[in-house]
């Protein structure tokens, strides 16, 4: 079978890279006989290609509408999957909204008509959720030079910048030189990129050590190094799950009207890896935790921090604190019996 589909992907780029071809020499070209190119042929018939068969002494076939375009298989799963793909890519990323559009336009234009019809049919809207917490949307070209970094296992050179994406001046007390690191994955996760990177050797003593996680929205790569470097295992099997339940990964609170924090009785890498996209966890033992988080009323940060089911101590500010208070008091009514006894809410202890 993956002979055959290379087979037929060979015939396309034939057909496409002249008007015609006589039937002998478009066979001996693929090294089959000519019953073969018949029957391979006759396949690409199936999955809607037009090829034209020619009169003639020696007979002869020509790629019909479409010739000029670069061969394209894909089955109905795959088209929809495509058309899909495009049309709800990450919102993370700045600057590709008409590549993205361009991409789908091309793709569509060189399938076949009955897959084109397929694709056109999946006309989608993307809206993005307010519970998505996604951080400021990336330059493609940083993704493009961390992405390469990482293909290329070359070490990566780059600046570090503030939460608000501004770059350290040498006279900032904080300033940092660039940071060298072996850049080993890129991760999504929550509607942020993560990049999963170990320390180059030689850094200065006050430069992150061993593995670390950096937001790519904070990430200023300098030029290409073009310095291998050799991959090492990463600190656990699972570089999604490392992701997921590490606190240190530069996180910062997402804007919301609201914003609260609460020491939490559970441990740091359990909150990481249950705690809203746009949170900040920091810890404070191996069993507590300080979580940081927003929502677009006080009530709703204290129902995100009901969901975790622990004891929560020391909430901030005094808003949050009134509305856990709140929220207690309207739950402790509605679980109480109502006047029949049965538990059913009575309309005179609804909260009002």
């Amino acid at each position: 079978m993956a002979t055959t589909s290379a087979r037929l992907l060979d015939l396309l780029s034939l057909l496409d890279a002249r008007v015609s071809w006589p039937g002998q020499e478009l066979a001996d070209r693929l090294g089959v006989s000519t019953r073969t190119l018949r029957r391979d042929i006759d396949s690409l018939r199936e999955l809607g290609y037009p090829v034209h068969a020619l009169k003639g002494p020696d007979g002869g076939y020509r790629l019909g509408a479409g010739s000029k375009l670069p061969p394209l298989l894909l089955d109905d799963e795959q088209a929809i999957a495509v058309a899909v793909a495009l049309q709800t890519a990450p919102t993370s990323v700045a600057g590709i909204d008409e590549g993205v559009a361009r991409a789908l336009t091309s793709i569509t234009q060189i399938m076949p008509a009955h897959l084109r019809a397929e694709a056109e049919a999946m006309q989608l809207t993307a809206i993005r959720n307010a519970w998505e917490f996604a951080a400021p949307p990336i330059a493609s070209s940083t993704l493009k030079a961390v992405g390469h970094a990482v293909r290329n296992s070359h070490l990566l050179r780059f600046d570090h910048l503030t939460p608000e994406g501004r770059r350290r001046h040498p006279h900032d007390p904080d300033f940092a030189p660039p940071l060298r690191v072996e850049p080993h994955h890129l991760v999504m996760w929550a509607g942020r990129w993560y990049l999963v990177a170990h320390a180059a050797t030689g850094q200065p003593s006050t430069a992150p050590q061993g593995w670390g996680i950096y937001r790519l929205d904070r990430v200023h790569p300098h030029d290409p190094t073009g310095t291998p470097f050799q991959r090492r295992r990463p600190p656990v099997p699972n570089v999604a799950h490392y992701v997921m339940t590490s606190y240190d990964r530069g996180d910062t609170p997402a804007r919301w009207q609201c914003l609260g924090t609460a020491l939490m009785d559970l441990p740091p890498d359990v909150v990481a890896r249950w705690a809203p996209g746009g949170s900040v966890v920091e810890y404070v033992t191996p069993t507590r935790t300080r979580i940081t988080l927003g929502a677009w009323s006080w009530a709703g940060i204290a129902g995100l921090l009901a969901t975790f089911d622990a004891d929560i101590t020391i909430i901030e500010p005094d808003e949050l604190k009134s509305a856990c208070r709140t929220l207690a008091q309207r739950y402790r009514r509605a679980s109480e019996p109502g006047e029949d006894g049965t538990g059913s809410r009575n309309p005179q202890n609804v909260a009002r």
